[in-house]
């Protein structure tokens, strides 16, 4: 069994105890286009393994001085990694041995084919590729890189690997080296530092009064919350909204809580105009943001915002609005050019997220940037259309807004910017 770190390694290591294997990681670094990273020219891997595709480094007209700036940086992170894996043992050999590869799931699956032909350049019989996650096309993706390809899971609607787990916290080194020295010796004792899958303190359907009507919502609270994260929801979309609630995910594990709640009541959505009523979102956002500031395990928590498409206007909006103390916002594809006016008097730090391949809402958003005073960033991931359906971008923008919101609602943040 051959765990990928760090994420594979916990998921390879329950296989291999079930199936009584030994255990190894595999450690690999693709080669990446320096100009589009997740396009692989190649793969290396441990005792000198080198793959190359030489179609793909024909098609990008690399140099051979861009090449060997590319692989002289992936060889030092794959020495750091692998002496701080290994601690002083051994790789386990491949040679004529079937190589079962393992990782947490596959989203653009560059790293996963790089594993395939490190394993087959080290001797493996037969490679397998197993994941508990991943699209629907995985198992065509991997035909002649793998022998046998194994996946759990193939939802319809596959945005990135962290919406199969309850828990998708980051494993750490120390977990990889604690399973793999476990492994070794036969242990079946808990992991010390591993991240402990705790029951949030509060996980409920909620309702709020905003204004002449009640709202329903979903709150989580983490143990220990550092901020409260608010959704407005785009045009169609609830509480229930897969994304939404995969993104809200990612923020309950890196201890922020979450209120998802709809902002249209089920009989205000059968007229489509209140759906792009930005002053009446906004206003509902501003009501159950006060309603959060009478509850007692949320009062003392900074606020932060997060609007999807017709949301993100209302939230830009909402954020304006003297009542509240919006600490940071974030857009996922959102539309904020529907704040009209109101974008001038923003000065909670923005994050506006859009996909690469959203080109008019792209526009809109860059457009916005200018005209927000306060701080604003873009970023844009690549490859990524409006809804973030492409494997592995809901994954990047979710993380974008965990990292952005972490950073604005920490106590050292909120001293800074009182």
């Amino acid at each position: 069994m051959l765990g990928l770190p760090r994420g594979g390694v916990p998921v390879a290591f329950e296989v291999a105890k079930a199936l009584q294997a030994p255990l190894d990681v595999l450690v690999v670094r693709k080669l990446g286009v320096p100009f589009q990273p997740e396009l692989a020219f190649g793969a290396i891997g441990e005792d000198g393994v080198r793959v190359i595709n030489d179609a793909v480094l024909r098609e990008a007209r690399l140099s051979a001085d861009e090449v060997a700036a590319v692989e002289a940086k992936q060889r030092a992170e794959l020495a750091r990694r692998s002496e701080r894996f290994r601690s002083g043992h051994d790789r386990i050999p491949l040679a004529g041995r079937t190589a079962v590869i393992v990782d947490d799931g596959v989203a653009t699956g560059a790293t996963a084919r790089a594993a395939c032909e490190v394993a087959r350049a080290q001797g493996a019989k037969r490679v397998v590729l197993a994941v508990p996650i991943g699209g629907r096309d995985v198992f065509e993706r991997f035909a002649g890189y793998a022998d046998d390809v194994v996946c759990l899971h193939t939802p319809e609607f596959f945005f990135a690997v962290g919406q199969g787990y309850r828990n998708f916290t980051q494993t750490s080194d120390d977990e990889v080296v604690a399973l793999l020295d476990r492994a070794r010796d036969g242990s079946r004792g808990p992991v010390a530092d591993a991240a402990a899958d705790d029951p949030p303190l509060r996980d409920e359907e909620v309702r709020v009064r905003a204004g002449s009507v009640a709202v329903a919502g979903h709150l989580t609270i983490p143990e220990h919350p550092v901020g409260v994260v608010l959704f407005a929801h785009g045009s169609g979309s609830s509480r229930h909204s897969p994304r939404n609630r995969y993104v809200a995910d990612v923020l309950n594990g890196a201890g922020l809580a979450t209120l998802l709640f709809d902002l249209l009541t089920p009989e205000e959505e059968r007229n489509r105009a209140n759906v792009f009523d930005i002053e009446l979102l906004a206003r509902r956002l501003v009501d159950v943001t006060g309603w959060l500031s009478h509850q007692q395990d949320t009062a003392a928590l900074p606020v932060g915002y997060f609007g999807a498409s017709t949301g993100a206007g209302a939230a830009l909006v909402a954020a304006t609005d003297p009542r509240v103390n919006v600490a940071a916002v974030v857009s996922r594809g959102g539309r904020p050019d529907l704040a009209g006016p109101f974008l001038a008097r923003v000065h909670a730090p923005t994050l506006l997220i859009v996909g690469g391949n959203d080109d008019v809402v792209l526009e809109l958003n860059r457009q916005a940037r200018a005209a927000i005073p306060g701080k604003c960033e873009l970023a844009v991931v690549p490859g990524a259309t409006h809804l973030f359906e492409e494997p592995g971008t809901l994954e990047r923008a979710a993380m974008l807004a965990r990292d952005w919101f972490i950073e604005h609602l920490s106590p050292a943040a909120l001293t800074a910017n009182p």
